[in-house]
Protein backbone atom coordinates (compact mmCIF):
# COMPACT_ATOMS: atom_id res chain seq x y z
CA UNK A 1 0.00 0.00 0.00
CA UNK A 2 1.31 3.74 -0.61
CA UNK A 3 2.35 5.57 1.39
CA UNK A 4 -0.28 8.92 2.56
CA UNK A 5 1.44 12.06 1.56
CA UNK A 6 0.89 15.17 3.62
CA UNK A 7 -0.14 18.19 2.09
CA UNK A 8 0.89 20.32 4.84
CA UNK A 9 4.75 19.13 4.06
CA UNK A 10 4.61 20.30 -0.01
CA UNK A 11 7.32 22.28 -0.86
CA UNK A 12 7.51 22.69 -4.15
CA UNK A 13 4.61 24.33 -6.54
CA UNK A 14 4.76 24.05 -9.96
CA UNK A 15 4.18 27.86 -10.26
CA UNK A 16 7.09 28.97 -8.10
CA UNK A 17 8.83 31.68 -9.93
CA UNK A 18 12.42 30.49 -10.45
CA UNK A 19 15.25 32.87 -11.95
CA UNK A 20 16.11 33.01 -15.26
CA UNK A 21 19.85 33.00 -16.48
CA UNK A 22 22.03 33.64 -19.14
CA UNK A 23 24.72 31.31 -19.66
CA UNK A 24 27.33 33.86 -16.94
CA UNK A 25 24.73 33.71 -14.38
CA UNK A 26 23.44 37.12 -14.71
CA UNK A 27 19.21 37.22 -14.10
CA UNK A 28 17.20 38.00 -17.55
CA UNK A 29 13.93 37.22 -15.64
CA UNK A 30 11.63 34.68 -14.16
CA UNK A 31 9.39 31.60 -15.17
CA UNK A 32 7.17 29.47 -13.62
CA UNK A 33 8.61 26.04 -12.32
CA UNK A 34 6.91 24.02 -14.73
CA UNK A 35 7.56 26.12 -17.69
CA UNK A 36 11.30 25.81 -16.79
CA UNK A 37 10.97 21.82 -16.30
CA UNK A 38 9.19 21.79 -20.06
CA UNK A 39 10.99 19.97 -23.06
CA UNK A 40 13.79 21.02 -23.71
CA UNK A 41 14.26 23.15 -20.52
CA UNK A 42 14.71 26.70 -19.92
CA UNK A 43 17.99 27.58 -18.49
CA UNK A 44 17.44 28.97 -14.36
CA UNK A 45 19.83 28.59 -11.29
CA UNK A 46 20.13 26.10 -9.44
CA UNK A 47 21.83 24.82 -6.32
CA UNK A 48 22.94 21.24 -5.11
CA UNK A 49 24.41 20.29 -1.76
CA UNK A 50 26.39 17.82 -0.52
CA UNK A 51 26.32 17.13 3.40
CA UNK A 52 28.79 15.16 5.11
CA UNK A 53 28.87 13.88 8.78
CA UNK A 54 31.67 13.35 10.78
CA UNK A 55 33.35 9.74 9.40
CA UNK A 56 33.35 11.40 6.19
CA UNK A 57 30.26 10.02 4.85
CA UNK A 58 28.26 11.47 2.37
CA UNK A 59 24.50 11.90 2.82
CA UNK A 60 22.02 10.86 -0.02
CA UNK A 61 18.43 10.24 -0.44
CA UNK A 62 16.36 8.59 -3.38
CA UNK A 63 13.45 11.06 -4.35
CA UNK A 64 9.85 10.78 -3.86
CA UNK A 65 7.63 8.59 -6.28
CA UNK A 66 5.80 11.59 -6.51
CA UNK A 67 8.56 13.88 -8.35
CA UNK A 68 8.19 14.88 -11.82
CA UNK A 69 11.47 14.29 -13.08
CA UNK A 70 13.82 11.10 -12.57
CA UNK A 71 11.51 9.89 -9.56
CA UNK A 72 13.08 7.13 -7.25
CA UNK A 73 16.28 7.61 -8.02
CA UNK A 74 19.60 8.42 -5.83
CA UNK A 75 20.68 12.00 -5.91
CA UNK A 76 23.07 13.95 -3.63
CA UNK A 77 21.13 15.26 -0.27
CA UNK A 78 19.48 18.12 -1.36
CA UNK A 79 19.20 20.02 -4.65
CA UNK A 80 16.56 23.05 -5.78
CA UNK A 81 16.06 26.68 -7.34
CA UNK A 82 16.13 30.04 -5.39
CA UNK A 83 12.93 31.91 -6.40
CA UNK A 84 12.53 35.31 -7.47
CA UNK A 85 13.33 37.72 -4.87
CA UNK A 86 15.76 35.31 -3.35
CA UNK A 87 19.21 34.82 -2.81
CA UNK A 88 21.31 31.53 -3.32
CA UNK A 89 21.91 31.99 0.73
CA UNK A 90 18.17 32.12 1.64
CA UNK A 91 17.64 29.75 -1.04
CA UNK A 92 19.91 27.13 0.46
CA UNK A 93 19.15 27.41 4.34
CA UNK A 94 15.02 27.43 3.09
CA UNK A 95 15.42 24.28 1.13
CA UNK A 96 17.64 22.26 3.72
CA UNK A 97 15.23 22.67 6.69
CA UNK A 98 11.96 21.97 4.45
CA UNK A 99 13.35 19.00 3.36
CA UNK A 100 16.26 17.92 5.69
CA UNK A 101 14.78 19.51 8.47
CA UNK A 102 18.39 20.69 9.26
CA UNK A 103 20.72 23.91 9.52
CA UNK A 104 23.90 24.08 8.55
CA UNK A 105 26.85 26.17 7.12
CA UNK A 106 28.31 25.54 3.64
CA UNK A 107 30.62 26.09 1.20
CA UNK A 108 30.69 26.68 -2.26
CA UNK A 109 33.01 24.58 -4.24
CA UNK A 110 31.61 25.55 -8.19
CA UNK A 111 28.71 25.80 -10.18
CA UNK A 112 28.62 24.55 -14.02
CA UNK A 113 25.49 24.53 -16.58
CA UNK A 114 23.70 20.88 -17.30
CA UNK A 115 20.99 19.89 -19.42
CA UNK A 116 18.78 16.46 -19.38
CA UNK A 117 15.53 15.10 -20.79
CA UNK A 118 13.78 12.92 -18.44
CA UNK A 119 12.15 10.53 -20.89
CA UNK A 120 9.33 12.59 -22.66
CA UNK A 121 8.10 14.15 -19.22
CA UNK A 122 10.50 16.80 -18.93
CA UNK A 123 14.14 18.12 -19.10
CA UNK A 124 16.41 20.22 -16.52
CA UNK A 125 18.76 22.95 -17.81
CA UNK A 126 19.93 24.87 -14.88
CA UNK A 127 23.33 26.88 -13.78
CA UNK A 128 23.69 25.02 -10.64
CA UNK A 129 25.51 26.22 -7.55
CA UNK A 130 27.26 23.27 -5.71
CA UNK A 131 27.92 23.71 -2.01
CA UNK A 132 29.62 21.02 0.74
CA UNK A 133 29.01 21.17 4.64
CA UNK A 134 29.12 19.27 7.33
CA UNK A 135 26.57 18.22 10.21
CA UNK A 136 26.47 15.87 13.10
CA UNK A 137 22.47 16.60 13.01
CA UNK A 138 20.20 14.06 12.49
CA UNK A 139 18.12 14.46 8.97
CA UNK A 140 14.49 14.57 9.66
CA UNK A 141 13.42 14.20 5.82
CA UNK A 142 10.37 15.50 4.24
CA UNK A 143 8.13 12.31 3.04
CA UNK A 144 7.46 14.42 -0.11
CA UNK A 145 10.04 15.13 -1.10
CA UNK A 146 12.29 11.91 0.04
CA UNK A 147 11.41 8.07 0.28
CA UNK A 148 14.58 6.82 1.66
CA UNK A 149 17.96 7.73 2.80
CA UNK A 150 21.29 6.81 3.83
CA UNK A 151 25.08 8.00 4.58
CA UNK A 152 27.49 6.29 2.26
CA UNK A 153 31.45 6.11 2.30
CA UNK A 154 32.98 8.36 -0.70
CA UNK A 155 34.46 5.03 -1.85
CA UNK A 156 31.70 3.83 -1.80
CA UNK A 157 29.41 6.34 -3.86
CA UNK A 158 32.25 6.45 -6.42
CA UNK A 159 31.98 2.49 -7.01
CA UNK A 160 27.97 2.70 -7.02
CA UNK A 161 27.36 5.38 -9.06
CA UNK A 162 30.10 3.79 -11.85
CA UNK A 163 28.49 0.11 -11.18
CA UNK A 164 24.80 1.53 -10.80
CA UNK A 165 24.37 4.38 -12.81
CA UNK A 166 20.23 3.68 -13.92
CA UNK A 167 19.75 4.66 -10.57
CA UNK A 168 21.57 8.04 -9.81
CA UNK A 169 20.32 11.62 -10.88
CA UNK A 170 22.19 12.87 -14.18
CA UNK A 171 23.45 16.04 -11.91
CA UNK A 172 24.92 14.05 -8.97
CA UNK A 173 26.52 11.54 -12.04
CA UNK A 174 28.07 15.01 -13.11
CA UNK A 175 28.95 16.60 -9.92
CA UNK A 176 30.30 13.52 -8.03
CA UNK A 177 33.52 13.25 -9.95
CA UNK A 178 34.42 16.84 -10.18
CA UNK A 179 33.69 16.74 -5.95
CA UNK A 180 36.54 13.76 -6.13
CA UNK A 181 39.25 15.28 -7.72
CA UNK A 182 38.95 18.93 -6.75
CA UNK A 183 37.67 19.57 -3.38
CA UNK A 184 37.70 16.24 -1.05
CA UNK A 185 40.95 17.71 0.61
CA UNK A 186 38.74 20.63 1.45
CA UNK A 187 36.03 18.93 2.50
CA UNK A 188 37.62 15.99 4.66
CA UNK A 189 39.48 18.35 6.76
CA UNK A 190 36.23 20.68 7.43
CA UNK A 191 35.17 21.03 10.57
CA UNK A 192 31.28 22.08 9.71
CA UNK A 193 28.74 22.45 12.27
CA UNK A 194 27.36 20.64 15.23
Amino acid sequence: MGKVLDNSNLVSFDNEKLILTDKFDCEIGFADKKKCHNMPGVLHRAFSIFLFNHQNQVLIHKRSPQKKLWPNYWTNSCCSHPRKGENLEQAIRRRLSEELGLTCSLQYMYKFIYQARYKNIGAEHELCHVYFGKTSQKPMPNPNEISEMKWISIPDLSREIQENSEIYTPWIKLEWPVICNQFLSSITTYSGCE
